[in-house]
């Protein structure tokens, strides 16, 4: 579906002419099939962005994000939910079932991603949602309740025709999952034996809703920075998590004590020590330049790595290298985070704009224009053998 504020512009566009891209690498994949490799994009925020106004253009001409994303090599579409984020319109079931709609007429795959929160979570806060704050300490009814909803969720979503092909059961759960009363409250001590059963109910809510669909979804659990996975993971299976397929991983160079030779160490041995299990970066995101349109603070700039000069190629660089290094390693996919957050006259809770503008693949002084570096899924890369 196209949104209405774009129509006018779309029916004009000049059509764009599709690139040459590796076969079996980054084209994108039929339902349910897995590519060689992920190369992905989280675009929850571009139906949003268009309703503000943003338009999105390659050589000038206005395009639908969601084609052009496909276009430029993208098989995968990252896309959250939260439960019930009274704050916003968006990232709500009816608003991720258009980036779904959108994302499969485009020919991508979709990754959904529950928050399992009415807010933000994040490595640092797990919040429950105000629906289930009372039972936040009665793991077997919280246990039963975020299974109902991730079943309920994704069978409505496959009545529709969308159910998605990968499933993460909680977003960067560093710390234990809807461990907070508000993202204000304090965290108390991890809780793993609460943590597993609530992983354990959501994975196994998504194998229950995949037994009934023609698309068994590929489930991933997903931790914030690589220092952090290889213990999370330990403990994980300590405890009996079980019954997962992928690894996430969450690499900013700004946030980690990593550079990226210590994420491609982290990918290595996690592959090795999990031979039953794929790893994906699956958020990841550089600065094209230092400079703000808006009044909304950039959250990505200095410290920058060294090398890697915050400009459309020093962000290409950081994207290709990364995912050459991810490849190496024997990682099977790569996601950039917000890429088409750009800026525009609405407001957030924080500022009027985008607080990723200047890590988008897009030049706000050029109408949204597409930047070379957000070609890197087309990047001639070095496959194993």
């Amino acid at each position: 579906m196209i949104r209405p504020a774009l129509a006018a512009v779309l029916l004009a566009a000049t059509a764009l002419t599709a690139c040459a891209q590796t076969p079996d690498a980054s084209t994108a994949s039929p339902s349910g099939e897995i590519p060689r490799f992920y190369f992905g994009a989280d675009l929850s925020y571009v139906n949003e962005m268009e309703d503000c106004g943003a338009v999105y253009r390659v050589e000038g001409q206005p395009t639908d994000a969601f084609e052009l994303f496909s276009d430029i090599g993208t098989n995968l579409v990252r896309v959250r939910l939260w439960n019930d984020a009274e704050w916003t319109p968006y990232s709500y079931l009816a608003d991720v079932k258009e980036t779904i709609r959108r994302s499969r007429a485009a020919g991508m795959q979709v990754l959904l991603n529950f928050h399992y929160s009415d807010d933000w979570a994040d490595g640092d806060h797990q919040s429950v949602p105000a629906e289930w704050l009372a039972i936040k300490n009665d793991v077997p009814a919280l246990s039963q309740a975020l299974y109902d909803y991730t079943l309920a969720t994704l069978r409505e979503l496959d009545a529709e025709g969308l159910m998605p092909e990968m499933v993460q059961v909680g977003n960067e759960t560093n710390v234990e999952l809807m461990a907070q009363d508000t993202r204000e409250s304090p965290m108390p001590p991890f809780n793993w034996t609460r943590n597993a059963a609530l992983l354990n109910a959501g994975i196994r809510a998504v194998r229950d809703a995949g037994a009934e669909s023609a698309i068994k979804p590929r489930i991933m659990l997903h931790v914030a920075q690589p220092e952090n996975v290889e213990p999370w993971f330990e403990k994980a299976e300590e405890y009996g998590v079980t019954g997962y397929d992928l690894i996430g991983i969450s690499f900013y160079h700004k946030w980690s004590t990593m550079d990226l030779d210590g994420l491609q160490g982290v990918v290595g041995r996690v592959v090795r020590a999990y031979p039953d299990r794929d790893v994906i970066v699956v958020e990841t995101a550089y600065p094209f330049t230092l400079e703000g349109a808006d009044e909304a603070g950039n959250l990505l700039g200095e410290p920058l790595l060294p090398g890697y000069p915050a400009t459309p190629d020093g962000q290409m660089k950081f994207l290709t290298d990364l995912t050459q290094m991810t490849i190496d390693a024997g990682g099977v996919g790569v996601v950039t985070w917000e890429p088409a957050w750009v800026s525009t006259g609405c407001k957030t809770r924080w500022a009027t704009g985008s607080n990723w503008e200047n890590a988008t693949h897009f030049d706000w002084t050029r109408g949204n224009e597409l930047i070379p570096s957000g070609r890197w899924a087309q990047h001639d890369y070095r496959w194993p053998e």
